[in-house]
Parts: structure tokens; sequence; C-alpha cells
């Protein structure tokens, strides 16, 4: 076992990486859009894949939900396995009145309510975490080939999935909008728990991150996916997504 968290050996995981926060659905990915697929990790029934697209090598990783879990993984596979291209595939709550359920949000960038800036620097500079520009400008392409529309801009990865801070804790802008509003006003599209952490991680190993997620549900517009819809919807951003991952 090359990890505490993961029993690939060194070899076993390809350079280009799919990270759904779900393990099963990872195995979902594997089983309808990989060929020659070996499962390598069920540690913590925490799957992960490898086989090809298009006869490139592509693992998939399910890497749990949240910045400390999602960053256990990436670090190993980054450290540890080799791997330089990694893309989270996952789900996001739309933020913004332009995006709609069942929308793709690629993440230009991702503002975050995590320590994990503070950690880093110390509280000397407020740390811009964006994609890696090769990748979003691949992926933007890719869509574009693939006639499926995609929505790109700013996130926020949050470290709370059940969330009334802002309003209970009564923290307001100057201009008296809460917390939630004022990233509304400024462009936030959408909210998830992860991809801070990924364009963290990948900037200082070096690396390749890119963040693609799909509309699940709404938080303004009170709007909710059903798990069938869900699934169904997940496959135009897999497409993207395994299209970036095997351009050089």
């Amino acid at each position: 076992m090359s990890s505490p968290h993961n029993s690939a050996e060194i070899g076993d995981i390809a350079e280009r990486i799919l990270l759904p926060g779900d393990p099963l659905r990872a195995k979902v990915i594997a089983e309808n859009f990989l060929t020659d697929v070996k499962k390598y990790n069920e540690i913590r029934n925490m799957y992960g894949f490898t086989g090809k697209y298009k006869n490139i090598p592509v693992s998939v990783q399910g890497t749990g939900m949240g910045i400390p879990s999602f960053s256990i993984y990436v670090h190993e596979l980054i450290h540890v396995f080799g791997v330089k291209k990694l893309i989270r595939v996952g789900t996001c709550g739309g933020m913004n009145e332009n995006v709609n359920l069942r929308d793709v949000v690629i993440a230009q960038g991702a503002s975050t309510d995590s320590s994990i800036v503070k950690q880093t620097f110390g509280g000397a500079i407020s740390f811009s975490m964006l994609a890696d520009f090769d990748l979003l400008s691949k992926a933007v392409n890719n869509a574009k080939k693939l006639n499926v529309p995609v929505k790109v801009g700013n996130i926020f990865s949050t470290d709370y999935f059940y969330n009334d801070y802002s309003d209970s804790q009564g923290i307001f802008s100057s201009d008296g909008l809460t917390l939630d509003r004022k990233m509304i006003q400024h462009g936030i599209l959408a909210v998830e728990m992860e991809t801070a952490a990924l364009y963290m991680l990948a900037a200082a190993a070096n690396v390749q991150g890119l963040s693609i997620c799909t509309v699940s549900d709404h938080i303004i517009k009170k709007e909710y996916a059903s798990a069938k819809e869900r699934e169904k919807d997940y496959n135009d951003m897999i497409k993207i997504a395994l299209e970036t991952a095997i351009q050089d």
C-alpha cells in the first residue's frame, strides 16, 4: 500500500484524473465512460478506477465531501502517485439569477470561507485561488464542440453545508446586505465544498487543476433536481471533463 487512504500501487493511477465527491459516482463514470477498467482502491469504500478514454489512460477517484476529505486524496494523488492533471466533477448550488438548474458551471476562481488560505499564508495575503488557464480554456472550447452551454466564473467553496450563519449571526456588509447577498451581488455563480482546496493544492505543487460542476439545486430559485435527474444531467459535465483531460 502506497498511502494510508489508497491501496493503489505506484503506476496504477493515471496522470489524468477525474474527482467526483461520491465514490459511487466514480464507479458509474468508470463503467459508462472508460474501457479496460481496473479498480485500484476501495479503502473506506472510496473507490478509485483506472481505464482508458479514447485509448488514453484516465483515472477516476472518489474524494468524499468537504475540503478536509478532498485535500487528503488530492495531496496523496499529487505527491505519492504523481498525478499531474486533476479535474473535479461534482454538484453545486446555484447562487445567481443567470444560472439555472442542471447548468454546467466551470470555476474560473474559487472564493472561500475556509481557513486554508489563512493557514497557508498566515494572514499575510489573501491568495486568489484560480483554475489552471490551459485546462479552463480547453474545457470551454470542448463545451462548445459538444454544444453544451456553460457558465464560467467565480464560485464559493464553503465549509458549511447547512448554513444559517450569515443571517443568524447578523453578518452584514456596509450596505445592509447579508453575506450571501453580497456574494451574489459580486457575481458568485454557485456554491460547493471542494474547489478552493483543489486550486490551492494544485498551485502549490505546480500541477493543473480545474473544477466543473453541475447545478443540482438553486439557493435563490428554490429549485431541486431529483436523484434520477442528477444522474442523467451529469453526462455533459463528464464528457467535457474527459475531453479536456486527454488533451495535451
